[in-house]
Parts: structure tokens; sequence; C-alpha cells
């Protein structure tokens, strides 16, 4: 699998070119029969970053067995490796696929691409994770599962080094990479810094730091967020003080994901900073490559309010259909059949977005250790989308690698500043922006 993401992905903007090339209605606009509740028929392509699962055949699978109960449809499916990157070029046009995971999309955006599944309240009994696909009270996307955030690791390793807590701190958390270091041939953090996007995974620890459900609202309000004491300080400092501190790898510029994983598994690499999606991929590298999926741990965000570590759960990316669809009925009911009937959710190791269902084993770690699972609170009216505004306007991309790359360079010396420089640089960027979009 090229690329997984927290749902934080969804809410990434568009470009002018994207918004102009949308504007006009699509195909199948003005049919009056093409509808999410007309006949469940006719041909849809799922668009997936779910790469492997296109490769290995399980997607033909669900096809088959989604086909048992609807004969009429015709699913195909095409997996991308860079799905945010090309698909931010594909909604230029009107032929991004029936059924997308939303990527690119701010939540004001959302008709324009979009078709409407009804009102957000009429979901809130029956699925997890809506606030991401909801604008103006109308929902847009149901989530494909759900993931908590935190750090993928090797119990192994751990063990092996002299770790014998979980770290909660910072400090504890270097101590223990640190001993790593000294004590094992792991390396002993790995950010990935090539590919990029692994990067963007523990921005989705904001809230769990300061047990704040309304972080997203509470950082846009903020002019000086990287300030010690705040979750995306605490999230980038963590990150930063790692590489200074020698304790990532060699050279960032040479990483690789697909491998990454390998060494995961086998104990080349102690640990990673994803989300809980990861486990499963790096509990099968392990076996495929000679060792124990029993090595595979993971642990939250090392912080903690007096005493009590928080975890963020949410939703994956969220599927949709197409507003220029001419098969919404299809699309719609492929959604609705792999999100509750398919197994995806048991089989990855995830969150189920259905909410009668029981979390996954994967997270009774969490629950021996006491961690609390929080969800973000939904935007408030007049809210929605504004910590984007204004990540778009100082140019600093939140859900993206860029800025935490340059964080990375800055932490090994390939570029100038320090920690504190750079934090103040970015709080300067945020504060301009946010007071101006207040203006």
């Amino acid at each position: 699998m090229a690329r997984k993401s927290s749902a934080t992905v969804a809410l990434l903007g568009v470009s002018a070119l994207a918004l102009a090339g949308c504007a006009g209605g699509g195909a199948g606009g003005g049919d009056a029969d093409n509808t999410i509740d007309g006949d469940v028929a006719g041909d849809i392509k799922v668009v997936t970053w779910r790469t492997d699962l296109v490769e290995d055949g399980t997607f033909d699978k669900y096809a088959a067995a989604f086909n048992e109960e609807y004969p009429g449809v015709n699913v195909t499916f095409e997996g991308i490796t860079d799905y945010a990157g090309e698909m931010q070029t594909r909604m230029s046009t009107t032929n991004y696929g029936d059924v997308i995971g939303i990527s690119a999309i701010q939540p004001a955006q959302y008709e324009q691409f979009l078709e409407p599944l009804g009102d957000t309240a009429d979901f809130e009994d029956t699925y997890r994770f809506l606030p991401a696909a909801s604008f103006d009270d109308t929902q847009y996307g149901i989530a494909f599962g759900g993931n908590s955030n935190g750090v993928v690791y090797n119990k192994r390793i751990f063990e092996e080094a002299g770790v014998t807590d979980v770290p909660t701190t910072e400090a504890e958390w270097l101590d223990a990479l640190q001993l790593i270091k000294d004590n094992t041939d792991a390396i002993p953090l790995y950010t990935n810094y090539k590919d990029g996007w692994p990067l963007t995974q523990s921005f989705g620890n904001l809230g769990a730091i300061t047990n704040d459900p309304d972080a997203p609202v509470t950082m846009a309000e903020d002019t000086a967020p990287w300030t010690e004491g705040n979750d995306v300080y605490a999230i980038d400092s963590l990150l930063y003080e790692s590489v200074a501190a020698g304790l990532t790898e060699e050279d960032p510029l040479t990483t690789n994901w697909e491998q990454s994983k390998v060494d995961l598994g086998t104990g080349k690499i102690a640990a990673m900073t994803l989300g809980s999606w990861a486990i499963s991929q790096m509990q099968a590298a392990a076996e495929d490559n000679g060792a124990s999926a029993d090595d595979i741990g993971f642990m939250a965000f090392p912080a903690n309010v007096d005493g009590t570590q928080y975890a963020v759960i949410g939703g994956d990316y969220n599927l949709a259909v197409s507003k220029h669809s001419k098969a919404k009925a299809a699309a719609w009911a492929w959604i609705q059949w792999v999100v509750e009937d398919s197994g995806y959710t048991e089989a990855q190791g995830m969150i189920s977005p259905v909410i009668a269902k029981d979390l996954p084993e994967n997270l009774q770690g969490f629950a021996d250790a006491g961690v609390e699972l929080m969800e973000i609170n939904p935007a408030p009216e007049g809210k929605e989308g504004l910590i984007n505004e204004i990540a778009d306007d100082s140019q600093i991309d939140l859900y993206g690698p860029l800025y935490r790359q340059k964080l990375v360079d800055i932490a090994r010396g390939a570029a100038d500043g320090d920690k504190d420089s750079y934090f103040a640089e970015l709080n300067e960027r945020w504060a301009a922006s946010a007071e101006s979009l207040a203006g």
C-alpha cells in the first residue's frame, strides 16, 4: 500500500482551477432518475488509495460479494499511489470516478463535487466520524473505517533496549529512543521523510495532548499555536527533538515507505508515528519476513494531562458519491455495503464507522494502559473549515509534508535556524493570516 491517511487529509484545499473546472453540472446531472434513491444498476468506478487491496484481489472479492446482492452493478477499481496529489488534479475535471475517498476538498466546496447523502442528523444513530464529511448539516460521505492516532512500535526492540514503560512525556520518549540507539541496532524513530505523507500522520494527534475536543477551532483562534503547552507545539517538538538528538534515520532523503514496513516488522526500525491503520500492515510484514506479528504494538502519543493519556479516534478517508456519476444509486449502495457488510474494518483492524460494532482487538493495549479515546467535535457554525482557511492563506501545509520536512532539515542541520526560530516564523505567518481572515 502506498498511502493511508487520517481523515484530516479530506480537509485540504483545492485550487481555483479545480473550482472553475467543476463549477458546472456533470454527466447525469440533468437526469431526474439518477439519484442516490434510484435504481441500483449501472457501471461504477471506485477510485481508491488502497492500491494493495486492488493488486491482491481483495476488492474484486468484495465486488463479487456485492453482486450477490446487487447483480445489476458492474464495479471496477482504480488504485492511485499518490492519491491526494493526483486527485487534486483530477478534481479539475468531471471525470474522477463514481466512488471516491474525499480528498483535496474543503467542506464548503463539498456540494460542488459530491452528491449529498442526506441530513447529517439522520446518520448520527448509525455512524461514527460524521463531522469531517458534513457541511451545513448535510452529509456527503461515510468513513471507510476509523483509526486511532499514536505510535506503531516493535515491542521486542523496546524490551531488548531496556525500555520497561511506555513513554508518556517527550522526555521519557527521548530517553526511550536513546536506550534503543545505545542497546540495539534498530533505528529508534523512522520519519519516512522522502515519501512525505507519513510526516503528516502526527497531526492527527491534535487535541490529544491537551484533551481538547475542540482543538481545530482552538488552534484556528490562537495567534501563536506553536507555543509550549499547545497541541501542535508538542507534536512538532517531538519530531524536532528526535531528529536533533540523532535518533532517526541517518539519511532522510533515501527513506522508503514500503521497505519501512518490513523493517519495523522485523525490528530494524523501532517506531513510527502513524495511525492504528498501520498495525495490520506491520504485522503482515513481520510474518512475511520471518518475524512475529505479536512484536507489533501501538502506543498513545507521549503526552498526558494530569497523568491520563488521550488518543484521538477519527475516520479514515470518507467515501463519497461523485456529483458527476451516471449511477449514483449504485455508488451509494456500494458505499453502504462496503462499510457495513464487507468485513473490511475487521480484516484491517480498524474501528468500524458503524456504532453498533465493537472496537478492534489491536486497541486493547490502550485499554490496558488506561488511555482514553476521544473524538474531535464538529466546528460550530461559522467556523467550519476555519483552520484550513488559515493554513491555506499562511501557506503552512498542516495536512502536507512540506513544513515538517523543513523542520526535519533544520533539526538535522541541513537548513538554517533552530526550533525556536522556526516556531516563531510559523506563529508569525499564522497570526497574520488569522488576523487578516478575521478582518
